[in-house]
């Protein structure tokens, strides 16, 4: 049996795992900072990338706003063409240049149609504040109150969004 004063025993078996575990450590650091820089350069790269996509949202946000009325205005060209030929014409003939004005209006409201607009004409209906503006109110006994007598200019909606109120007359209680 060894003493506890020997040297060569249980002292040297702790000495010795220490200096094992020295190069042991120093590895497991090196190994954690090398994964430690790669997370990081990980981190810069996926950083630039959402940079980078928010760039191109943004630059693809900005496109579609400044030609979103591309359609609509390349439909609006026959229209144009319409009223410049009319104008050209120089005929004194009336009948023929309010049939010409006739046809470019409803080459105009098609194309809006197309597009989603619709005219709001209630006359006979019932005033509704959310679509109608009321200029005035008049007694009609022919009429019953609340109704659109009279309208003074179309309103129009714009796929069920309200675009301009229809301006109108409404019937009141006869005094």
């Amino acid at each position: 049996m060894q003493s506890q004063n020997d040297p060569s025993g249980a002292e040297a078996r702790p000495e010795a795992s220490a200096a094992d575990a020295a190069p042991n450590l120093a590895a497991q650091l090196q190994a954690a900072l090398a994964e430690l820089a790669q997370l990081r350069e990980q981190e810069l790269r996926e950083r630039a990338e959402l940079e980078n996509q928010r760039r191109r949202m943004q630059r693809d946000v900005d496109t579609a706003r400044r030609f979103a009325n591309e359609r609509l205005l390349n439909d609006l060209l026959p229209v144009m063409d319409s009223l410049k030929a009319g104008l050209d014409a120089g005929t004194a003939d009336a009948a023929r240049l309010r049939e010409g004005m006739e046809l470019t209006l409803k080459q105009l409201l098609k194309m809006a149609s197309d597009h989603g607009l619709r005219a709001v004409h209630p006359l006979g209906l019932a005033f509704d504040p959310e679509r109608h503006q009321a200029m005035s109110a008049v007694p009609s006994p022919q009429h019953e109150p609340g109704t659109v007598v009279q309208v003074y200019q179309d309103g129009y909606v714009l796929n069920d969004r309200l675009l301009r109120p229809a301006l109108v007359v409404v019937a009141a209680e006869p005094d």
